[in-house]
């Protein structure tokens, strides 16, 4: 193979159409787009490959992404109903979300035969329920179009005629990578992506080139993040899941927000859709002091309900130890805990329970306590807000508003979403818009 830097030697004399920056899923699917309507395109990822090929450079978020399992989008077919999940800044994409929206993201993947599966929340995965198959639908889409992959290649600055920034006509004239090789290009795309998961290769590099290019950059914080619990036993718990619950975030007594979803207990705390959502609203409020959480774990069934329900459970079962019948409402490890807070014996049959023990159980059920100790760090998060003002990118072609040959997509835009989908579907759409109209 190659090295990076005699390959980018070999590249130093050519001017490509397009030269995107950031082989993440934005960046292929921008390369690739642009690489099917004809345009020559360099991919240049700052990640060294780990096989043979330098395609086994790119990617490396997107593998992890979902658990390795990759949340390719959210299965909202109704663009402005998909675009409200996104904070208020539906009024900016919907221009690009017109061109390239959740349909034509599964229409892609089907006809690169990929099948797909949808979820709860109507989350759609791969049907193999592996990244690697999202990869590999990627990889052989730049492949196809003669993307040229320049891997183990950090870009180091952009070189630019910045012209009259009140008309915007400024141009980049290439950009230098390590070792002080330039690759000359007509149009940039930049892909590189925040700050979450840094090992993977997203360190915020984008963010300090686009503020010395003159772009309002806001800085990036935790977004969508995995919170830290106080509480010993929740640690005890980690690896089981709770599919459908309710979740209300308390301080000073008062509930603040809440959300339902998934959660995952962590060795840490807890994961999962449902907490990631309110991560945010979570570290906005521990600058103000304590915050605790209580999980509805059943939320389907209302306080009479359950109560009737585990009386039909301890009635069936007799004489059954109680430990050994909850496994029908809860994991049987939280069957553990509860008896636990319920200072329930671990050997009591379940005609023995008493009728205070059977409501201490609804209540443990319906409400179960934590208090939080913070939010883990950027290098934990699924996704950073901050990035690129938005008022400076034009959404029809993602291109920036300073220099009309620059193009922003990704996770380098200012955009807060949710867990489920979002995230991907954000890559998708911009990417392809970008990779159309840099490909023009």
């Amino acid at each position: 193979m190659t090295s990076a830097k005699g390959k980018s030697e070999q590249k130093n004399d050519i001017v490509w159409d397009v030269a995107v920056i950031g082989g993440g899923p934005a960046g292929m699917m921008a390369a690739g787009r642009a690489a099917e309507l004809g345009a020559k395109v360099v991919l240049i990822e700052k990640n060294a490959p780990t096989a043979t090929s330098d395609e086994s450079a790119l990617g490396k978020k997107l593998l992890i992404t979902g658990g390795g399992r990759c949340n390719v989008t959210n299965a909202e077919m109704d663009t402005r109903k998909l675009l409200a999940r996104f904070k208020g800044n539906d009024k900016f994409l919907f221009s690009a979300f017109s061109q390239w929206s959740v349909k034509e993201t599964l229409d892609f993947f089907h006809m690169k035969k990929m099948p797909t599966k949808e979820e709860a929340e109507k989350r759609v995965f791969p049907a193999t329920e592996r990244a690697q198959s999202v990869w590999n639908v990627l990889v052989e889409y730049i492949r196809q179009g003669g993307v040229t992959v320049l891997s183990d290649s950090p870009v180091v600055r952009f070189v630019a005629d910045e012209g009259d920034e009140k008309k915007g006509d400024g141009k980049i004239k290439s950009v230098q990578i390590k070792g002080g090789t330039e690759i000359r290009a007509k149009s940039f795309i930049i892909a590189t992506g925040g700050k979450s998961r840094p090992e993977t290769g997203s360190t915020g590099d984008g963010f300090t080139w686009l503020k010395a290019l003159g772009h309002t950059v806001r800085d990036s914080d935790a977004a969508l993040v995995p919170i830290a619990i106080k509480d010993d036993w929740a640690k005890e718990l980690s690896g089981v899941s709770l599919q459908n619950t309710k979740i209300n975030v308390f301080q000073n007594g008062v509930k603040q927000v809440g959300k339902a979803g998934k959660i995952l207990f962590t060795h840490t705390g807890l994961s999962g859709p449902g907490i990631l959502n309110l991560s945010k609203d979570i570290g906005e409020l521990l600058k103000y002091g304590k915050v605790t959480i209580e999980v509805d774990m059943l939320p389907s069934l209302d306080y009479g309900k359950l109560n009737a329900r585990l009386q039909e459970i301890f009635k069936e079962h007799t004489n059954k130890k109680l430990k050994n019948t909850l496994s029908t409402l809860v994991p049987n490890a939280l069957t553990l805990v509860a008896m636990g807070f319920c200072d329930i014996d671990l050997e009591v049959p379940c005609h023995s329970v008493t009728r205070e023990q059977r409501l201490a159980l609804v209540k443990f059920f319906k409400h179960l306590p934590m208090e939080v100790k913070g939010l883990l760090g950027l290098d934990k998060a699924v996704v950073t807000s901050g990035g690129v003002a938005l008022d400076e990118v034009d959404f029809k072609t993602m291109q920036s508003r300073l220099f009309p040959n620059l193009y922003l997509v990704g996770d380098i835009l200012d955009i807060d979403r949710p867990s489920g989908g979002y995230s991907l579907q954000l890559c998708w759409t911009t990417g392809y818009v970008a990779g159309s109209s840099a490909a023009k």
